[in-house]
């Protein structure tokens, strides 16, 4: 591959936990933050891309986020993925023209072994991989499902907001049996979360009044907590946003204000919404830098077993 990708996502809970990002069960990265500087500013410094395979991600990462769309990665030239900060939100933009969804099963939730993407990214994903990021809420607070490959981790219930990767690459996001999925075509995994947060480019009427009931339990019952949500624009391209204080509806509006048509919320609070993107070196490890400012961050970055589901972004 090339020399330098990025990659980020954040991840929350969607009831009170205590953290356990470390294998003791001790506290969140402390370095999160700091590593999204130092490696940012490292990547500014050196060459920018010292490709391996002219078709490999190249990042040109940017001296500061700002609210205009950013080009971060492109691939043979093309543009991948692009960055923005709006209403404090961190939102990674994908081109699924260039780039395609993978859905992991985590040990625990849905757990079992033997899925076509399990854990860990590891194997021949990690030479492709260029972004992940968490997925949705507990399976045990019964608010969605999962399906990868014909196995069923969780069974899925119609009207739920899901996020639907087809064998053909691309992922449509919709209401279930209700303008997803799509006929007469493949289905590789469904990830449902709660109903859809966005619809027809407009919100849902409950993000005003409605919290915990409608979109899950935040620690100490805070309004404002970290948050996450993909949705999709009528281009096809899929938008990945973050942030670390947010209420349901700030979350909306700024996916809706990058031109989302549906989105789906996924996890919530600190310990559960990260994301990373991930610089790639000839000869050396992947280096994952967080895309979220200030994010908590998930022990082992998604590259050892991880507990939760989660997504990765992979060059095709």
């Amino acid at each position: 591959l090339a020399a330098t990708v990025i990659a980020a996502c954040g991840n929350a809970s969607a009831s009170p936990a205590l953290r356990h990002n470390s294998p003791s069960g001790g506290g969140h990265s402390a370095t999160a933050a700091a590593s999204f500087t130092s490696v940012a500013r490292a990547s500014r410094l050196r060459t920018r891309a010292a490709a391996v395979h002219a078709s490999g991600p190249v990042d040109r990462y940017p001296a500061a986020l700002t609210a205009r769309w950013q080009t971060i990665t492109t691939i043979a030239g093309r543009p991948a993925l692009w960055i923005a900060v709006r209403r404090g939100v961190t939102l990674v933009r994908i081109n699924q023209r260039v780039v395609h969804l993978a859905l992991h099963a985590g040990s625990v939730d849905p757990g079992g072994s033997g899925w076509r993407y399990g854990d860990a990214v590891a194997g021949r994903e990690i030479h492709h991989l260029i972004l992940a990021f968490n997925g949705g809420f507990k399976f045990s607070t019964r608010s969605g499902g999962f399906v990868s490959f014909g196995r069923v981790g969780v069974p899925l219930s119609a009207g739920f907001g899901s996020i639907v990767t087809y064998r053909t690459g691309k992922t449509q996001i919709g209401a279930w049996e209700g303008g997803v999925p799509a006929r007469s075509v493949g289905i590789a995994s469904v990830r449902q979360n709660l109903h859809l947060l966005i619809d027809h480019g407009v919100p849902n009427s409950s993000v005003a009044g409605c919290g915990a009931a409608c979109w899950g339990a935040t620690i100490g019952n805070q309004v404002t907590v970290a948050r996450s949500a993909l949705g999709i624009r009528a281009d096809g391209q899929l938008v990945w946003g973050a942030g670390e204080s947010l209420t349901v509806g700030g979350l909306a509006g700024a996916m809706i204000a990058a031109r989302v048509q549906r989105a789906v919320q996924l996890d919530i609070n600190p310990d559960w919404v990260a994301g990373y993107l991930y610089v790639h070196h000839p000869t050396t490890p992947l280096t994952p830098v967080p895309v979220v400012p200030g994010q908590y961050g998930i022990y082992g970055h998604l590259l050892v077993p991880y507990s939760r589901d989660f997504f990765t972004v992979l060059s095709t």
